[in-house]
């Protein structure tokens, strides 16, 4: 029997326990779900108690993860990635494979030669964004190159979004289906990628006014902003030389300009403690933000002069609808003002029991090939069936649970710390994820204008 471990059941988790327990008594495994409050679990597990068991876990506890890896032959880590890299030193100490959904750091990164000496695999990036990026990436990407295409350009975006029918008057279009607080400090690291072969830098002041549209067949327009630092997934992606290179963010039109907005104002920053009440209102904290006036303006018309903004624009009804002009308390003493801002987020943009969200991806990307030069884009969309299953967990739970079958199965030999960008491990989670559950990339290419081709050459 394999024995499974998973580290943390939040809203991600829910897809990735229910593919679990639908293989368990089939490919003889043994599930521990190890959550801060399993309780949540057990009407979930009842039907499976043979094969699978929810326990507490305090993420703090050493001694307790001391216990739980070694019991474990594989351990699924969907705790916040600031303590992967504990779970990762407890799993390479103990020689157990590790399987996450998050971004490689730095600390995890010089496991690698540790890992691979005691014969573990640690699979990172295996979810939706980072992971299905990756891997239908680079399945297109094998393929331009059979055909002796060379790559001139490669964008990609992804967001997690609300479905059309669940927008209603939500001016913003957003709910959250994933941590608020990574939502809430986006983008506060300085954007970097590659333009028409030139070095580019967006830092975070400017990222929310430098947005992208593009379409995407039968859903409409999005906006995409640049995320984080595109230049490191030159080498594992195998393009080096390529001149443009961009990974971004997909918004509805509009999200950017408001969010700019706040970012301006200075409700994003988490640098800084205010030593405020907790009875402090929302105009107030606005207020203490502005420059001081001897005018009897409201707030809502000082903001919009002093960030230059049409008062009756949409960026100000975005603003409005939060009640950022209201007498409505901050709710939370002596915090920074992302952490005000998170709060008030998580109750104006929580998803409601008939809310059903939306998960967008398009790739983009440019080659020439016999003289012409291609236009090919790959899009994704998966919708949520309710609330709890979202489209976000099934394309970050998913993947996650495919790849640790394949690893109970002896089928991913790779060892070290990992992402897939193999086609051992993205090939057949690819395939599964169409056959199986319908979650399929539609693709269309096209040859470009010999205009268009010479101003990308250029």
């Amino acid at each position: 029997m394999t024995r499974i471990l998973l580290l943390g059941a939040g809203r991600s988790a829910s897809s990735l326990i229910q593919y679990l327990l639908r293989h368990a008594a089939a490919e003889s495994w043994h599930l521990t779900v190890a959550d801060v409050q399993p309780a949540h679990l057990v009407p979930v597990l009842a039907a499976h108690t043979e094969y699978a068991r929810a326990i507490p876990f305090d993420v703090h506890d050493e001694a307790q993860l001391e216990e739980l890896v070694p019991q474990a032959d594989i351990v699924v880590s969907m705790l916040p990635a600031l303590f992967h890299a504990p779970v990762a030193r407890a799993c390479v100490r103990h020689r157990r494979h590790l399987v996450t959904a998050s971004y490689v750091s730095e600390e995890i990164r010089a496991l690698h030669a540790e890992a691979e000496a005691a014969g573990v695999t640690v699979l990172m990036e295996c979810g939706l964004d980072p992971g299905l990026d990756h891997m239908s990436a680079m399945r297109i990407l094998a393929d331009i190159r059979r055909r002796g295409g060379r790559l001139t350009s490669f964008k990609s975006y992804c967001g997690g979004l609300l479905a059309p029918e669940s927008e209603g008057e939500n001016p913003w279009q957003y709910k959250f289906t994933w941590n608020p607080r990574n939502v809430v400090l986006a983008g506060q690291s300085t954007a970097k990628f590659l333009e028409a072969g030139r070095l580019r830098f967006i830092p975070y002041q400017q990222l929310f006014a430098r947005t992208e549209l593009l379409t995407v067949p039968g859903f409409g327009e999005f906006e995409g902003y640049a995320n984080r630092d595109s230049l490191s997934y030159r080498a594992p992606y195998g393009l080096e030389a390529i001149p443009t290179m961009l990974r971004g963010t997909l918004r509805r039109p509009g999200y950017c300009a408001a969010w700019h907005a706040l970012v301006r104002l200075g409700l994003t920053d988490d640098t800084v403690h205010l030593a405020n009440p907790a009875t402090l209102t929302w105009r107030e904290l606005l207020e203490a933000y502005l420059p001081a006036t001897t005018t009897a303006a409201d707030v809502a018309s000082r903001v919009a002069a002093y960030l230059q903004l049409d008062p009756q624009g949409p960026e100000m009804q975005r603003l409005a609808w939060l009640e950022l002009f209201s007498d409505r308390l901050v709710g939370l003493p002596d915090a920074t003002p992302a952490q005000l801002l998170e709060k008030l987020l998580t109750e104006k943009w929580a998803l409601q029991p008939h809310d059903k969200d939306m998960i967008v991806m398009q790739h983009q990307f440019e080659y020439e090939l016999n003289g012409r030069q291609y236009a090919q884009t790959s899009s994704l969309v998966v919708l949520g069936d309710d609330a709890v299953h979202t489209a976000m967990a099934k394309t970050v739970g998913l993947p996650v649970g495919m790849a640790v079958r394949r690893l109970a199965q002896g089928r991913l030999t790779r060892r070290g710390v990992v992402i897939p960008t193999l086609p051992e491990v993205y090939e057949p989670i690819l395939t599964e994820l169409e056959l199986d559950y319908g979650i399929r990339f539609v693709e269309e290419e096209h040859v470009l204008p010999m205009a268009e081709a010479a101003a990308i050459r250029k």
